[in-house]
């Protein structure tokens, strides 16, 4: 490794450390290596050679390609060549790139307010976020994003492409859109806007309150909890007849706060959601808090295909438990553990460490949450755009069985019995949300209690 520059040593020295002490000390070991242990220092051996390989890769590339190399991008790329034969949410984020997934966390950023995901070499729109540029340019869930400024984003991780279409606001930003129905891709100009998700949202329908939450974010179940306060305080100070959780086209967000959601609705200790890695380990339970629940009203839980992770988290917990009817379409399927890891020279690492089961063993990696009844997105049984799911995103992994019994899932069901016409409700347009109403409105009584409810499912 003759000629290998300062910085290269400190990189090798430091995957050396990774590939686990326990290799250096066998080869002092002079006795015999009991069975497992001679096995971890063969593979450790294999890994020293391999490593060794990456080392005179990089001095050949240092010492003799036709132009100076950018080392941080050569070091930065061979990480993402790694992580890249994992699972897609295993990823690599150079310091700029993780500032932005920090800033994401908070729920305030300047850009253009859409959602995307990889699929195959293409970036897809997941959902435009709300009242954002992007919604109001008529960007649809399901739009190929083709180019960014002239760029174009095949092959581009997602994000790179979020990292270009952020920014300040007053910024201009020229997508290339290709959808179905065009015969070529079209660009729209989009100005960039100061971007603050309000996590919750809420409505009420003569006496149904109707909560939208976006995402899981800081605080998300503090807003959810003073939504409600503020939707009993329109219904003159009464308990709400009924609640819609609505969770769809929420990608997910922040564990924490999806095990509080979940928990606001859940009595007892009982099992929100359950963590599972390999051999054992990253296995963690997290249970519900009997204090400061909501009052047991009947509660419908809307999700769709747009429904992801924390999202899938709070729907199967709630669905498991009887707490709630799922109603819409089949969940997106994300139901792995990440962990985020902050290095030393600002850049982060997010790595998959374990999968998610409900409190009844279902895993919801692959597969998503399969709702109660099956209410599509328009009345004519349209289901709406074709979004990306778990199954459909490269080198996702397969869904493992639970390490208790798995509930089988039985098939959703048409639409549910019961359904009352609501007045409030009568000009919605929203499909889903208007069955949502007219089922709970059918069962509850004119006084506004709830019938009593029935053990089980």
């Amino acid at each position: 490794m003759t000629g290998l520059h300062q910085p290269w040593r400190a990189a090798l020295a430091a995957l050396l450390l990774l590939s686990g002490p326990a290799a250096a000390d066998d080869k002092k070991d002079a006795g015999p290596r009991p069975p497992g242990r001679a096995e971890r220092a063969e593979k450790d051996d294999a890994t020293y050679r391999q490593l060794d390989t990456f080392a005179r890769v990089l001095s050949y590339v240092e010492n003799n390609y036709v132009e100076a190399p950018d080392r941080e991008r050569l070091v930065y790329g061979a990480i993402q060549g790694m992580l890249d034969t994992l699972d897609p949410h295993t990823v690599f984020m150079p310091p700029e790139v993780f500032r932005e997934m920090k800033i994401d966390t908070s729920g305030e950023w300047g850009g253009l307010g859409i959602e995307i995901a990889r699929r195959s070499e293409r970036i897809i729109v997941v959902a435009p976020i709300d009242d954002t540029p992007a919604a109001r340019a008529g960007i649809k869930a399901g739009d190929e994003l083709v180019s960014i400024d002239g760029e174009s984003t095949r092959g581009m991780d997602v994000g790179r492409a979020m990292q270009k279409m952020r920014g300040p606001a007053g910024g201009r930003v020229l997508l290339g859109i290709m959808r179905q129905g065009f015969s070529a891709p079209r660009e729209i100009a989009i100005i960039r806007d100061h971007i603050r998700i309000v996590s919750v949202e809420g409505a009420l329908y003569d006496g149904i309150g109707h909560v939208r939450v976006k995402n899981f974010q800081d605080r998300t179940d503090q807003y959810l909890r003073k939504e409600l306060d503020r939707l009993r305080g329109l219904n003159g100070g009464k308990e709400l007849r009924g609640v819609v959780l609505d969770l769809r086209n929420n990608p997910g967000g922040l564990l924490d706060q999806a095990v509080a959601v979940s928990d606001r609705f859940l009595a007892g200790n009982v099992v929100i959601v359950s963590t599972r890695g390999r051999d054992g380990r990253n296995s963690t339970e997290e249970r519900a808090r009997d204090r400061d629940t909501e009052k047991d009203y009947p509660l419908v839980v809307l999700v769709n295909g747009g429904s992801a992770s924390a999202s899938e988290i709070v729907a199967g917990a709630l669905q498991d438990h009887g707490r709630a009817t799922i109603l819409g379409t089949q969940t997106f399927g994300k139901g792995s553990v990440q962990t985020v890891i902050e290095l030393e020279d600002g850049s982060g690492l997010k790595l998959t460490i374990a999968r998610y089961y409900t409190p009844k063993g279902r895993s919801i990696q692959e597969r998503g949450i399969t709702p109660d009844y099956l209410v599509p997105d328009e009345p004519n049984g349209k289901t709406g755009r074709d979004v990306p799911r778990e199954k459909d995103l490269q080198r996702h992994f397969r869904a493992e069985p639970a390490a208790a019994p798995e509930a089988p899932t039985a098939a959703p069901k048409g639409l549910p019995d019961g359904l009352k016409p609501l007045d409030a409700a009568a000009s919605l347009e929203d499909y889903p949300l208007k069955v949502a109403l007219e089922y709970l409105n059918g069962r509850t009584s004119p006084q506004g209690r709830p019938p009593a409810r029935a053990a089980g499912r």
